[in-house]
């Protein structure tokens, strides 16, 4: 291995550190309560290195949200190729928001700080379009994931229901948590929840209108 090889897998190796350490801040502090010392810190990294690698706290959480966005569009691709039934596409996109919920609990964190007044304020407009388009995208291969599954041109519809209740729920059960309450939506409620909603997406009502 070249010495500018070894460098640059230097480089990318001291980055993953930065993240790793900024992603179980997130988690612990939330995104106003983590600062650029204390990630540092967390790394056992100066504060000027840390800045050396991004250059202010946005920037780390903007590299972990386009992080983000990239799983979740292999995720959405793998699905968009099985052959599956509308019943078990519904099932199969809940269980892949589960998987995600899961296995980085960050991303969801990342897309509610996200709803809160002026959090793209210190974002610059390449960065911020960057993101309008990269997430636009998952959200329409979404769309078309479920347009394909339940035709009827409700593919974008069923998205914003699909999605925002998995996230809705995600911020209700956390927020539980923070107080002292049951952990709840259980696992077993986010099954019966499913259930509901693609009851209802392949219902008809009395007048042959769906749902």
């Amino acid at each position: 291995m070249g010495v500018q090889e070894r460098r640059a897998r230097e480089r990318t190796a001291r980055k993953e550190t930065i993240l790793d350490a900024a992603r179980t801040l997130l988690l612990e502090r939330g995104f106003t309560g983590t600062t650029t010392k204390q990630i540092a810190d967390h790394c056992e990294l100066s504060e000027a290195t840390v800045f050396f690698y991004f250059k202010s706290k946005d920037e780390i959480f903007t590299s972990l949200l386009f992080e983000g966005i990239e799983f979740w569009r292999r995720g959405l691709e793998k699905i968009a190729k099985l052959d599956l039934t509308p019943e078990e596409t519904l099932s199969r996109l809940w269980k892949f928001y589960g998987q995600v919920y899961k296995e980085h609990p960050e991303y969801y964190q990342l897309s509610a700080f996200l709803a809160r007044p002026r959090a793209t304020t210190d974002i610059s407009d390449d960065v911020r379009a960057r993101i309008i388009e990269q997430s636009g995208d998952n959200f329409q291969r979404l769309a078309d994931i479920l347009e394909n599954a339940l035709g009827k041109g409700e593919g974008r519809i069923t998205a914003d229901l699909l999605w925002a209740s998995f996230l809705g729920l995600t911020l209700v059960r956390e927020s539980r948590i923070n107080l002292g309450s049951p952990r709840h939506p259980t696992d077993k409620d986010m099954s019966c929840i499913i259930k509901l909603i693609t009851h209802g997406l392949l219902s008809d009502t009395n007048n042959g209108e769906r749902i």
